[in-house]
């Protein structure tokens, strides 16, 4: 075994689990998911059947990742966020054949307490706000906050807010990383 389990958690046969994953407290995963190398589950974290999870993700204290989720390398989510996998779930009704997908690119990070409402994508680099509620698809660096999300600007792929100027230049004060914004999207340069 090249990842370590803490013994309270429960590991279910047939998971593919990478190099150096660490898995906490409490966490199940279940048959069937794929956990990348380097990979971090933090405290009471349920990883679903099916689900995908890229290299290096960091998943915090109390998620239940679902069926349906794929998530890129090097995403952060954060303690408590939430997923739903049946855009009209009923006690009485059974839906598993319903399940809606929902994609998390490559550096996005999900603050704490947010929801992600399934069958919305979310682009790589994108910075969800703590709380945010999510509806549509949030565009690769975009930042969205609030109930229902909305977007107030970009970010940059080291977590900084992206200042523009008048011709569509900007520059990441962390990583020096040059940023454009042309047609409503952000591309990087250097």
């Amino acid at each position: 075994m090249s990842f370590f389990a803490h013994p309270t958690a429960v590991v279910d046969d047939n998971c593919r689990i990478g190099a150096d994953t660490k898995i906490w407290h409490f966490s199940h995963i279940m048959s069937g998911c794929t956990i990348g190398n380097n990979c971090n589950i933090g405290q009471n974290v349920v990883i679903s059947p099916g689900v995908v999870l890229g290299n290096n993700v960091k998943v915090q204290n109390n998620v239940s990742v679902y069926t349906g989720v794929t998530c890129d390398d090097d995403v952060f989510l954060g303690p408590s966020c939430v997923f739903t996998n049946v855009i009209n779930p009923r006690s009485a009704v059974m839906r598993r054949d319903k399940y809606e997908t929902t994609h998390i690119g490559k550096g996005a990070t999900i603050g704490a307490n947010a929801t992600i409402i399934c069958g919305n994508n979310i682009g790589t680099y994108a910075f969800i706000g703590a709380g945010a509620v999510i509806t549509k698809d949030v565009p690769p660096y975009g930042l969205v906050v609030g109930n229902p999300a909305r977007q107030t600007g970009w970010m940059s792929e080291y977590g900084h807010k992206l200042q523009f100027d008048r011709n569509g230049q900007a520059t990441c004060p962390e990583s020096s990383q040059q940023y454009k914004l042309d047609g409503g999207k952000v591309i990087r340069v250097s």
